[in-house]
């Protein structure tokens, strides 16, 4: 089952060769048509029976707290949500980048829709890239999602990818947050999230500087082990007084072959037995590895769920091996 509904990209063919593929600097308007992103997402109140069914039909009365979010192609039905509720429309998502492409020298690759229209996304390479120690590409890119099911604010994320790999990591910000939420009891202000991106821009020399940190750092076997461990160790039940947490056994596996020589990229002189190998057998063991129901699910976990979790906890733990 896919939860991919609809994709376009440009370059090389993502995540299991979904999507429509564009040639490079096509204008929104195809953007929007390619990647099923040409609808707009209505709203009606809700409405309900009374009566006992089957019995009488009873008559109709409204729930004035609440409204129905539906496509307006399909009129498929998306979430239930309060009136107060701000809606972002696809069309936004795609308009974020006009001026970010036409001017600001970002590039579109991909953007699409998940779950049926649920939630969306936009990924623009920013410009910004690195090569660490002369092979080790890392590119910037500019994520901005949103979903009208509740599961996730519209945020913009600055994000790289190692092109070796495909391996995706969240950029955090100067302030921890490495990313900028706007609730859906709020306006969205694409300009007010620009500006703010505007002094998240010069976090790529923060990251960059990291990187080169953790590329020169070595790390012994048991140091390795050790941070594997404290990676993937995991809450088992919180509410016990007993053992609380356990190891990922299969996971501890999986990451230790990718750092020891399985793992793309894992024999560069960037990632040889150092913390941005260690960083990156994580990043890939969520990205390709990690046990997921379709492509789809673990491109949504990496990107939005527990899967990005995770990669935060590998990036905070790599970052304590060079204190």
């Amino acid at each position: 089952m896919h939860l991919v509904q609809s994709m376009a990209y440009v370059n090389e063919t993502p995540w299991h060769g979904l999507g429509n593929q564009l040639s490079q600097h096509q204008p929104l308007e195809v953007w929007a048509q390619q990647a099923g992103m040409n609808w707009r997402i209505d709203e009606a109140e809700v409405r309900f029976v009374s009566g006992s069914a089957g019995v009488n039909l009873g008559s109709i009365h409204a729930f004035p707290n609440q409204k129905v979010l539906y496509r307006s192609d399909t009129k498929a039905p998306l979430s239930v949500v309060s009136s107060r509720y701000q809606v972002v429309q696809p069309a936004e998502i795609l308009e974020f980048y006009r001026d970010l492409t036409e001017v600001g020298g970002f590039e579109l690759e991909t953007a699409g829709v998940l779950k049926d229209g649920k939630k969306l996304w936009a990924l623009a390479k920013t410009g910004q890239n690195t090569t660490l120690k002369g092979r080790d590409r890392v590119n910037g890119y500019l994520l901005l999602a949103t979903a009208c099911d509740g599961t996730l604010a519209t945020t913009a994320q600055f994000t790289s990818v190692r092109v070796v790999c495909n391996n995706t990591l969240a950029i955090a910000l100067g302030d921890g947050t490495g990313a900028i939420k706007v609730p859906h009891r709020s306006q969205f202000d694409p300009q007010a999230v620009k500006r703010q991106l505007g002094i998240a821009i010069s976090s790529w020399d923060g990251f960059l500087a990291r990187m080169k940190v953790l590329t020169d750092c070595k790390v012994k076997d048991d140091a390795a082990e050790a941070f594997l461990r404290r990676v993937l160790t995991y809450s088992v039940n919180p509410t016990s007084n007993g053992n609380t947490s356990a190891v990922n056994d299969r996971a501890m596996k999986v990451a230790h072959e990718l750092y020891t020589g399985r793992g793309k990229g894992s024999d560069m002189a960037s990632a040889s037995g150092t913390a941005w190998g260690l960083l990156n057998s994580i990043t890939e063991y969520v990205d390709h590895h990690r046990r997921a129901r379709s492509g789809d699910h673990r491109l949504d976990t990496a990107w939005f769920g527990s899967g990005a979790t995770l990669k935060q906890k590998a990036w905070d733990e790599a970052l304590k091996l060079v204190a």
